[in-house]
């Protein structure tokens, strides 16, 4: 007898094992940090940290000056705070600004803007959202699904996302579930550097840029807070954190502990989340010289959605824009055919050193991993009463057998392990820093999709030819099996660069790095292809040249050119062919060219830059079916625009911000718009701070996008040439946000605030996304959330 599907699942106490053991191997001695015994950094080097600056300004890390420099963003992007950043002053209220030391255009982030205008509930793309050129926003509500960002209108996937210096993502594409790793709460700062940066900025993505997160300073005095968000859609975020502050017993270390649970039954109908936060950090002095940092976070996330979470038309028109699924079991939108479970963990030890004479070290040995276990209908589009075609109950299109009235699915698997380590030693000399450094990485993953009958639970097989074969080491049938895969990755990236100061005032900085990543893939089953037994592995390799140069004009104004290549490492789905052989092995790659200014006063920050980037080996298929197909370079796209930022403080404790960006990004081939990049973003706000009262409305505009490329093939839809057709209009969201902060001894413990948001105030929930179908009836739509209101408090004792 057959053996009903029950859907896998692994315990969170092994996640949580897994990743104690990378931030906790140092063994018993405690691992925290205390500055005053940390390394020395020659000073000289100053100039040369790297994103111990650019971390500095998004966290207010009084370290800085003690870091060797965390790889993974600009090199000499700037000590922003503590020197620029005097209390009062543009640089210290600006919620985005530049480096008088950046070296390529870039946003820097603070925890201060988080913790007024960012929503408690959500995750880094939505704290990011607000810089020039980026653009994205959760169709459930802040932080309650995921977001796919763009950054000059280049998708996710074709940009890096790092933390504390560390390159993360999807390994069958350099993508990145936003809610799956880290919450808001732990981040301490961003770094938005739009450009592929110097040769030890790394990743799989260097293509279009990086987005940079990073944790939480270690706090200089003990505290223990308990903390609390509720608002609209029941959601609740309840949580604790530790600072253990400096423990002079202990060598001057520190210990930070966040826990956080949130959910919520989110936007969208019969679409609840929930999610569990563990991180943990510990820095410790070892003698004089050396400094080691441990860290680690662990999520568990639980949510009801299918697995492409959206809606036609018709079921707009029928149940409304908040349509997602519904309690009808007979339906393929039942909330309990929809479900996914995603664990992740992220942990790494680093350890800095100074050996003397200009020789310093950094090396972080790091893991993550991702397991998302989910169970979706096929057809969720399907409503009944939209003409898409047959009932997918009765004969669906993927030639499975009629299962009259059931609901056919998949159980979807998608579980990864990724290991590496990052070393990177420098020395100081006379005329400069010479850097130099080598990543490697090993990615191991396992993915599967099986046909199910979800109704019953029971095996979906193909109708015909009928194998007897079964899945190794199971009795399920190869004709429920759509793939079963097995793919590694084996990167190794070694870099070198050097900052040459020509004179006090100017840097330049050439360098470069040799891209080496073999991918392999085996499969009992392929993918598309579902050829049995299935086999491929491709080698892919890049230099990739560096040059830039800072000149510091005076003391408020700065200059600098930046000249760069970026890679982006083929998705795996080119493997999903007849022959994956057959496929091109050069790079798709970016050439950069950057021009930018930097001025500060007390009174204003701004920046200004312009850009123009050129993507060539555009990766597409041949067109061709059967033994032919394969993925070749063709064409590419011209990327170019200006953007700009600002600050101003106009007194009583106001200031006004503003932001924006003109960004073009053409085929070469049509010289039109490419699908899904908005043509300007622009920010306009004011912020106050003033004893307790502090508060913020800052509105953000996404420009018009175009939802479809250009084929000239497509018939005009109603008058309107197709391309035309597919494209929606600027759209934007207006937030507020206020709090009071009892900053005196109360008796509630040493302090307490109470904070209030109002998000997308206007209530706009224009389309931001179309999803073209074979026929206009099964064209999916993206609508922004509704106005939500969430009320937080947060008590220290």
């Amino acid at each position: 007898m057959q053996t009903p599907y029950t859907p896998r699942r692994t315990p969170l106490a092994i996640h949580l094992s897994q990743c104690l053991l990378i931030g906790l191997a140092a063994g018993a001695t405690p691992l925290v940090f205390g500055q005053a015994a940390a390394p020395a950094a020659p000073a000289a080097a100053a100039s040369a940290a790297s994103a111990a600056s650019a971390a500095s300004a998004a966290t207010g890390n009084t370290s800085a000056s003690t870091d060797l420099g965390t790889i993974g963003a600009t090199t000499a992007a700037g000590a922003y705070r503590p020197d620029e950043a005097r209390k009062g002053t543009a640089s210290a209220v600006a919620p985005t600004q530049a480096s008088l030391q950046a070296t390529q255009p870039q946003s820097i982030i603070t925890r201060e803007f988080i913790d007024l205008s960012v929503a408690p509930t959500a995750e880094y793309s939505r704290l990011v959202n607000i810089a020039p050129s980026l653009s994205g926003d959760s169709s459930n509500g802040p932080g309650l699904s995921e977001t796919k960002t763009t950054l000059r209108g280049f998708k996710d996937g074709e940009y890096n996302v790092t933390f504390d210096g560390i390159p993360w993502g999807d390994t069958n594409g350099p993508s990145h579930h936003s809610t799956s790793f880290f919450p808001a709460a732990i981040i301490g700062g961003a770094v938005i550097e739009r450009g592929p940066g110097n040769a030890s900025n790394l990743g799989y993505a260097t293509f279009g840029g990086s987005i940079d997160l990073f944790s939480k300073k270690p706090a200089e005095k003990s505290s223990f807070s308990a903390f609390g968000t509720f608002g609209s859609w029941n959601t609740s975020l309840i949580g604790m954190g530790y600072e253990s502050g400096r423990l002079e017993n202990y060598g001057d270390a520190t210990l930070q502990l966040n826990y956080q649970h949130m959910k919520s039954d989110g936007y969208l109908s019969y679409s609840p989340i929930k999610s569990d936060n563990l991180t943990v950090k510990t820095e410790r002095p070892l003698g004089d010289a050396h400094l080691l940092t441990a860290f680690a976070s662990i999520n568990k996330n639980s949510y009801h959605q299918p697995d492409v979470a959206v809606r036609t038309l018709s079921q707009v028109a029928k149940f409304g824009k908040n349509f997602l699924l519904n309690d009808d079991p007979k339906s393929l939108n039942y909330i309990g055919y929809n479900v996914s479970d995603k664990d992740t963990d992220f942990g790494y030890l680093r350890l800095r050193s100074a050996w003397g004479d200009g020789w310093n070290s950094d090396n972080q040995l790091y893991t993550y991993a991702y397991d998302n276990q989910s169970t979706s209908a096929d057809v969720t589009t399907w409503t009944g009463t939209d003409g898409a075609g047959a009932d997918p109950r009765v004969t669906n299109s993927l030639t499975r057998t009629k299962i009259v009235g059931n609901v056919p699915g998949y159980d979807k698997l998608n579980k990864y392990r990724v290991v590496g380590d990052i070393a990177k030693v420098t020395k100081q000399t006379s005329i400069g820093l010479a850097r130099m450094g080598l990543w490697i990485e090993h990615a191991s993953t396992d993915r599967h999709l099986y046909d199910l009958d979800l109704t019953t639970g029971l095996y979906n097989r193909k109708e015909s030819p009928v194998n007897a074969a079964t899945l190794v080491g199971s009795d399920r049938p190869i004709d429920s099996v759509s793939y079963e895969e097995h793919s590694t990755i084996r990167n190794m990236q070694p870099f070198a660069e050097f900052e040459w100061k020509l004179s006090p005032e100017t840097t330049v900085t050439p360098g470069v790095k040799s891209v080496n990543i073999t991918r392999t893939a085996n499969s009992q089953v392929g993918a598309t292809t579902r050829a049995l037994n299935a086999t491929a592995d491709k080698t892919y390799h890049a230099t990739l040249p560096f040059l830039s140069a800072n000149h510091r004009i005076n003391d408020g104004l700065s200059v600098y050119a930046q000249y760069a290549k970026g890679f982006v490492i083929p998705s795996l789905s080119t493997f999903y062919i007849v022959d994956p052989s057959k496929n091109s092995t050069a790079p798709q790659t970016s050439t950069n060219y950057q021009l930018g200014l930097v001025g500060k006063s007390d009174a204003m920050t701004w920046d200004f830059n312009v850009y123009r980037i050129d993507f060539k080996n555009k990766l597409v298929s041949n067109g061709l079916a059967g033994a032919a197909a394969a993925f070749i370079n063709l064409g590419g796209a011209k990327y170019q625009g200006i953007e700009a930022q600002m600050a101003y403080v106009m007194g009583g404790g106001f200031s006004a911000y503003a932001n924006g960006s003109v960004n073009q990004a053409k085929a070469n081939d049509t010289d039109r718009q490419i699908a899904g990049a908005p043509e300007m973003t622009a920010a306009l706000g004011t912020l106050y701070s003033r004893d307790e009262w502090s508060g913020s409305l800052i509105y953000k505009r996404t420009g018009k996008i175009r939802q479809a490329n250009y084929d000239a093939s497509k018939p005009a839809i109603g008058g309107v040439a197709f391309y035309d057709y597919y494209q929606t209009p600027a759209y934007g969201s207006l937030d507020f946000g206020m709090a009071y902060d009892f900053k005196s001894a109360s008796p509630f413990g040493k302090g307490l605030k109470l904070q209030l948001n109002v998000f997308n105030l206007l209530n706009d929930q224009s389309v931001t996304a179309i999803s073209v179908g074979k026929t206009l009836v099964i064209d999916t739509y993206t609508y922004q959330a509704p106005r939500s209101v969430q009320l937080s408090v947060k008590m220290e004792f």
